[in-house]
């Protein structure tokens, strides 16, 4: 069967065509996750990285923000077990919002450092390692495995890359990857 002349199969996005090794893959789609998110909101203005997109209530740098957090916690506070601050002082607020005094290039900065230790931690350590107790886990019944972990920051940013796609037609119109 033939694509209809007026369809074009879609590209297929994300890592490697060829991996097929499951760290592989969860490590690449994360990544391709992580630049995604970098590509919606390339063009916008500070202003536009900055001011809540209504009807959503949330900045895209929030959103950047946001996922800067989650990496810390899953990675670095659940997987490590780092003795860190796993949500920062003023709560779901806090970690949403932008100071306006705080450049969004140290926000950029933040969540790429963030990102750079996640993926050490990832890449050097087993899908079925456990994460290591006394940091979001206290006992080894309830800490989950790396691929559980890397499972669960899949889906949090294939929702959040989701939401940003809404988010940016919203603010210019923009669409797609």
């Amino acid at each position: 069967m033939q694509t209809p002349p007026q369809q074009v199969p879609a590209v297929l996005d994300g890592p490697e065509v060829k991996f097929s090794d499951p760290h592989e893959l969860l490590l690449g789609y994360l990544d391709w996750y992580r630049q995604a998110l970098m590509r919606k909101i390339a063009g916008l203005s500070d202003e536009q990285l900055r001011t809540p997109v209504e009807p959503l209530g949330w900045a895209p740098l929030g959103l950047i923000k946001h996922l800067g957090w989650i990496e810390r916690r899953w990675m670095r506070w659940g997987f490590a077990a780092e003795d860190l601050l796993p949500y920062p002082p003023g709560g779901d607020e806090a970690e949403w919002n932008v100071p306006a005094e705080q450049p969004a290039a140290d926000v950029l900065a933040i969540y790429q450092d963030e990102v750079h230790r996640s993926r050490a931690l990832a890449t050097d350590a087993s899908l079925t390692d456990s994460a290591r107790t006394g940091g979001r886990f206290q006992s080894p019944e309830d800490a989950p495995t790396l691929g559980r972990i890397l499972f669960h920051l899949l889906q949090e940013y294939a929702r959040h890359a989701g939401q940003l796609d809404v988010a940016r037609e919203l603010i210019d119109g923009q669409t797609g990857e």
